[in-house]
């Protein structure tokens, strides 16, 4: 949009009114001097009769020709400031109305500079409305193609457009323990957080598609400011496109449903990794309590919405799907579990199995990573309850509800190699701030969890640089390990042990120059880590249970030049799909430093053929298609029958605490 007052021109402007002031005032007095004197002239030649007489008829006389003169510049100040705004705006309202023409035909250049003072609120909403038509015409632009090329390629946009065709008027709420917007006060100020979650890369084009609502913990310090009287707020900030309703938890709630029962109980119960399970009884309360809150919430906000499709997150709800379905038949119910579940003999240990089970089958619909998770889950049912189940269908039929089991292997977005590609940062630039010189490293990335296998790691790496020292000097391990649940006792333990044997393991073999791990116990960004996985030759995942590991689909899409090689445990979801990774057992000591020496020592041309082949399944097989396949399914769903019409107000719950 132009700048519809030039500086100069409003300069001109103001000049020229106070020009005119000016020249009033001065005028008034001009005129009340001329006509005192005019008048003492003539009364003086005038017998005193007279004069006296012809006073008032002359002063009278004398004011109206005044006034006239006054009159005439007046309109001539008022022509000439006409003359000079047309002169100043018309030009730029030309400019502007020829851009904004050339903008709806499609043929508009650079954005002109935005306007300021009286035009700026004007200029600032064009400014916005240009922007979202561009983002428009260029997304119908590239499913235009994608439609066209028959494309089998997922994007964000693409996502955005089957939801919106599968869901048409219905409204999607998604439920989960960690917010994709949080705000955070700090040194008095308030900023914007978008936490680290492949969740919200996957689920906003979704969101944004049909102004969805999202109902979260709000845990920023500053969440409780920004929201609105009903704790809404409406996000992204600079393009508002969907809700989010902020749910609110007491420090005790916290600690009893997220740490305990979630973390110290599902957790390890769920994850195979020899860690004893925690299970307390004021934990499952705390439980209880927080998921009859936050189905409340979700209740309130679908309240005189019809048929409405509702996306739960995770093992922190397992009980929400049928807190909903109960108050809702009419709605359709989704939940995904992101870890892995385990045989029945594992998950019956817990003394609250049978209720966790009933939440789950209120859903229509159960994802889990892979086919045995879903294959044990329907076992584990199968053992606790009276049910039907038919295996060639995965589905459960309990109570008179029907509820399909499924896997949706989890992935990440997929991002096209530039044409022209970017140069690989070089492993010394990145191990100098470390004080290391070495010409070839690995990476790890993983949060500070006993899952991940981190001390199984540091023992395949100590094995092997003692069978092939040769490697001493050239080869260092960088490992990023994101502190995690730290107010847990274990993960505080954890992280201790991770620094230890890190330390014992660089004394046994480091130089002066060189030491063979590098260890970072911080939180890294993405855009950090990414220059480690391009540098890398090879990333190591050794997880000794994980539902997928998006790790490994990360280190696979950025390696745009085809090079690295991937090494994955065997217990890791992702081992199923990227078969062209060097399998390994992670508690094999042995097997895991062969695999380093494979990964070093491949050859360029078989490295470049495993990683393309593992690329194109990734790009294929992207984070918006998991979603897009899994929306898709649950609005295919047919709700065979309901308690209640639709429009019949909800059922409330009755929830406590803060």
């Amino acid at each position: 949009m132009a700048n519809l007052l030039p500086v100069s021109s409003r300069f001109v402007v103001a000049l020229t009114l106070a020009v005119t002031v000016v020249l009033l005032i001065t005028a008034t007095f001009d005129i009340q001097q001329q006509v005192a004197d005019a008048q003492e002239r003539f009364l003086a030649q005038l017998p005193l009769d007279q004069a006296t007489a012809r006073a008032a008829e002359f002063r009278t006389e004398l004011w109206a020709n005044a006034l006239v003169r006054m009159a005439v510049r007046v309109v001539a100040i008022v022509v000439m400031t006409l003359l000079i705004l047309r002169w100043t705006l018309s030009g730029s309202i030309t400019r502007s109305a020829q851009w904004l023409r050339d903008l709806r035909l499609g043929k508009a250049g650079p954005m002109l500079p935005a306007a300021s003072g009286l035009f700026k609120p004007l200029v600032s909403e064009v400014t916005q409305l240009v922007r979202s038509l561009e983002t428009a015409r260029a997304a119908a632009a590239e499913e235009a193609k994608l439609r066209d090329a028959a494309e089998s390629h997922w994007t964000a946009e693409r996502l955005r457009v089957y939801v919106r065709s599968k869901l048409l008027a219905r409204q999607l709420y998604v439920v989960s323990n960690r917010e994709p917007y949080m705000h955070v006060r700090k040194n008095g100020d308030v900023s914007l957080l978008v936490p680290a979650s492949g969740l919200v890369t996957a689920l906003e084009p979704v969101l944004r598609a049909c102004d969805g609502t999202w109902v979260a913990h709000g845990s920023g310090n500053a969440d409780r400011e920004m929201v609105d009287a009903s704790d809404r707020v409406r996000v992204p900030p600079d393009h508002p496109a969907y809700t989010l309703r902020r749910v609110w938890l007491t420090r005790e709630e916290e600690e009893g449903y997220y740490y305990g029962f979630s973390n110290e109980g599902l957790w390890p119960l769920c994850h195979i990794a020899h860690t004893r399970p925690l299970f307390r009884a004021t934990d499952w309360a705390s439980y209880e309590r927080v998921n009859r809150k936050f189905a409340a919430v979700v209740l309130d906000e679908m309240r005189g919405t019809e048929s409405p499709i509702v996306f739960v997150q995770d093992y922190h709800f397992a009980l929400v799907p049928r807190l909903i379905k109960a108050a809702r038949p009419d709605a359709q119910v989704a939940v995904f579990w992101h870890i892995p579940w385990p045989n029945p003999e594992a998950f019956g240990i817990c003394p609250w199995q049978n209720e966790l089970l009933d939440g789950l089958l209120g859903a229509d619909l159960i994802g889990f990573h892979t086919q045995a998770h879903c294959n044990n889950f329907l076992d584990t049912v199968n053992g606790a309850f009276e049910s039907q189940i038919e295996w060639e269908r995965f589905t459960v039929r309990r109570l008179g509800h029907l509820t399909a089991v499924r896997p949706y292997p989890i992935s990440v977005a997929f991002k096209e190699t530039p044409a022209e590609r970017r140069p690989a940062p070089s492993p010394m630039d990145l191990l100098k701030p470390a004080g290391v010189r070495a010409y070839r490293l690995g990476i790890g990335v993983d949060r500070a969890d006993y899952t991940k296998g981190l001390l199984e790691r540091f023992a395949g790496l100590e094995r092997f640089f003692e069978r092939w020292p040769e490697f001493l000097g050239e080869f260092t391990f960088v490992q990023i390990a994101a502190p995690s649940r730290t107010d847990i006792k274990r993960y505080q333990e954890l992280v201790s042990a991770i620094e230890a044997e890190a330390e014992r393991v660089n004394r046994r073999f480091q130089t002066p120059s060189w030491k063979p791990i590098i260890l970072h116990v911080r939180h890294h960004s993405h855009e950090e880590i990414e220059p480690y996985y391009r540098a890398a030759s090879l990333c190591l995942v050794t997880s000794l249970h994980d539902g997928m590991n998006l790790v490994a689909k990360e280190f696979v899409a950025s390696r745009d030049d085809d090079a690295g090689v991937l090494i994955l445990s065997q217990f890791a979801g992702a081992s199923g799909e990227l078969e062209d990774a060097l399998i390994i057992n992670p508690y094999d000591t042995e097997q895991l430093a062969g695999a380093l020496h494979a990964a070093l020592t491949m050859s360029d041309d078989e490295s470049r053929m495993r990683m393309r082949r593992m690329r194109e399944f990734v790009r294929e097989h992207n984070v918006y298609r998991w979603a897009g396949r899994l929306i898709g399914d649950l609005a295919a769903i047919r709700i065979e029958s309901t308690d209640r019409p639709a429009s019949r107000p909800a059922r409330s719950l009755e929830v406590t605490g803060a």
